[in-house]
């Protein structure tokens, strides 16, 4: 089987060491080549060669960013359910690692090199849906608003040398949320086929439940969400602090109830359509895109082929 590993010298809990034990492992069993990216954008080039080439299996290795990079990178080659695609897979390498997480890969990147080369030999393949914002793909979440500040205001302080920890992102999410709770609602969420509803100040989008992880603690937005069902979403239309509080508490205890006063909760949609009175920073498996005024979210089920 050729398979072809893309992997992130930079994702923050990989080693040279540790990727050269990875490497040598999935050699011993696959024809590997391994491309080692060294500029933005570097995974999805790496990924549509190896779409082109007719490879049939490839791995990403690093954080969300980087399987994110992968995944889009494969679209520019090939359609959504193409039969021809190769296999993705995914050991972790990253700090969240939420779409790995969510197909029960486990974090270790030696344990989760086995439980894929057992999975190679076994044939264990499933389909999974992906979302789309506008024009890229995303396997987790996605949102406008008070998760895409959160992203941005974390990728700078990253690349001022900032550890991203839990803390870190705890930090600036309360930080994010007074700037924000002193803002005007800007966006319009329209689900479906249905009117928009105005008045909301955050739109939280997931492609499977968790919607992401607070260290080892899941945060279950949308408990009814799955790769095998179509989007969730959860829009805020208050930014009281008690009412902000008690979702949270909820998410966190994974409890997260399917309606309430000053929220919006909805589960299996095929279409989304956010827009903003203003430009808001847009986010897609925590990396940010910058600022849109329109968004569209399409689910795309049976999109990609996942060894798990």
């Amino acid at each position: 089987m050729r398979a072809v590993l893309v992997v992130n010298p930079q994702a923050t809990s990989t080693t040279a060491a540790g990727r050269d034990v990875l490497a040598h492992a999935l050699a011993s069993e696959l024809k590997l080549d391994v491309v080692q990216t060294r500029y933005w954008g570097h995974a999805a080039d790496a990924a549509r060669s190896a779409v082109l080439d007719g490879a049939d299996l490839l791995i990403a290795h690093g954080g969300d960013g980087t399987v994110n990079e992968v995944v889009n990178g494969m679209f520019t080659a090939t359609a959504p359910g193409d039969r021809e695609m190769p296999t993705l897979a995914v050991v972790p390498g990253g700090s969240a690692n939420v779409f790995a997480r969510a197909l029960g890969m486990p974090r270790d990147p030696v344990e989760a090199t086995h439980r894929l080369l057992r999975a190679v030999s076994e044939g264990r393949r499933r389909w999974v849906g992906l979302g789309r914002a506008d024009d890229r793909w995303f396997t987790f979440n996605a949102g406008v608003g008070w998760d895409a500040d959160v992203v941005a205001e974390v990728e700078r302080q990253r690349s001022d040398g900032r550890e991203v920890t839990p803390a870190l992102y705890a930090r600036t999410a309360l930080a994010c949320y007074f700037r924000m709770a002193r803002r005007q609602p800007l966006i319009s969420l329209q689900v479906g086929d249905e009117p928009p509803v105005d008045g909301l100040h955050s739109a939280f989008v997931a492609n499977t439940d968790p919607w992401t992880y607070l260290g080892s603690r899941p945060v279950r937005m949308n408990p009814d969400t799955d790769f095998d069902t179509g989007l969730g979403v959860f829009a805020l239309r208050s930014m009281n602090l008690y009412s902000v509080l008690r979702h949270v508490a909820e998410m966190l205890r994974g409890r997260a109830k399917p309606h309430g006063r000053n929220s919006i909760r909805r589960a299996d949609e095929g279409y989304l359509r956010v827009t903003c009175q203003e430009p808001l920073r847009l986010q897609v498996d925590g990396d940010c895109l910058g600022e849109r005024s329109d968004v569209e979210f399409i689910s795309v089920p049976n999109a990609v082929r996942v060894a798990v």
